[in-house]
């Protein structure tokens, strides 16, 4: 697909005056016959990652097979595109200025391409990742991959550890296509959907010599925990903020970092946890369940997506079910 035509699909209808006329110079300098549209998506990725091993690991291309594309982009614009500068390459101003356009003009073929996929689960094919912690993967994974295998028999699910420092480059990178976590750490610039809320509960091992179907905020207090500290090395929450607002403290005996460990540590100690509610109840033939001896703010989990993958059917689809079966 030419330029040309991305321009006359995109650009053109709706009347995005500054970058039409920026793209439209740089179509009347080119020789757009040469130009498909693998190439322009291979610019599009250059001028985004202003890297060449970056680009060609998010294209999945070898760098040298990049840097021939590099070359032939650099030889239909008249421009070197990226130069050699003190710390790696800087774009140059010409690229500058083409890479909002060419992007916007690329989305838009991108919009034309997905209204024609099918919407229908039991036929569409895609690959989907999806970014959470072990909690969410437990919370959900389960009851997904059910509603997965007989409603999308050919969607692929790959779920990988949410990365919070690196969540919006992800995203943004397509590398993660959808995450499920609390509100605030969802990058600000991105879609958000409410899914469900989560309360705590807290665990004690079955035949607990202090614990017996109920637990006073004395015994809470004097008995050893276990705590989840999603960075790791933390070793105070929540928790430790209601129980110092009515002036008490706890011990804190061991720390890590994911929900998933806890039970198994609990079961086998006389420690106790206090975890979301929903593991908490998938391990109760194992563990007694307790209300905590005082409130303790739940949470909320948020799926977060970039608007570019908003109105793709497959992406569309798997947003829609995590939220009905949340």
């Amino acid at each position: 697909m030419p330029l040309q035509l991305i321009y006359d699909l995109h650009i053109k209808p709706h009347g995005a005056v500054l970058k039409s006329n920026l793209l439209s110079v740089v179509i009347q300098q080119m020789d757009t016959k040469n130009l498909d549209l693998g190439l322009l998506v291979t610019l599009e990725a250059l001028l985004a990652e202003g890297n060449v091993t970056r680009a060609a690991r998010r294209l999945n291309l070898s760098q040298p097979a990049l840097s021939a594309r590099l070359a032939r982009l650099r030889d239909e614009l008249g421009d070197p595109l990226l130069i050699p500068a003190q710390r790696g390459m800087v774009l140059t101003q010409r690229a500058v200025e083409l890479r909002q356009p060419l992007h916007d003009a690329l989305e838009g073929v991108r919009r034309v391409v997905a209204e024609g996929m099918s919407s229908d689960p039991a036929t569409m094919e895609a690959t989907l990742v999806i970014a959470a912690s072990d909690y969410v993967q437990f919370a959900l994974l389960s009851r997904f991959s059910v509603a997965l295998k007989t409603e999308a028999p050919k969607v692929r699910i790959a779920w990988r550890a949410l990365d919070l420092l690196a969540l919006a480059t992800q995203l943004e990178r397509g590398e993660v296509d959808l995450a499920l976590a609390s509100p605030d750490h969802a990058p600000a610039a991105m879609r958000q959907r409410q899914l469900f809320q989560e309360s705590y509960a807290v665990i004690a091992r079955k035949g607990h010599p202090a614990v017996q179907g109920r637990l006073s905020l004395d015994v809470f207090c004097a008995l050893e925990h276990v705590v989840v500290s999603p960075q790791g090395g933390g070793f105070s929450g929540p928790t430790d903020a209601a129980l110092e607002a009515v002036g008490r403290r706890r011990t804190v005996a061991l720390s890590t970092s994911g929900f998933l460990i806890v039970p198994e540590v609990v079961s086998r100690s006389d420690m106790i946890a206090l975890i979301p509610r929903r593991i908490a109840d998938g391990w109760s033939d194992r563990v007694q369940v307790l209300e905590p001896p005082l409130t303790i703010p739940g949470f909320t989990i948020v799926s977060v997506w970039h608007d570019r993958t908003t109105n793709h059917p497959a992406q569309r689809w798997l947003r829609d079910r995590l939220a009905a079966l949340a």
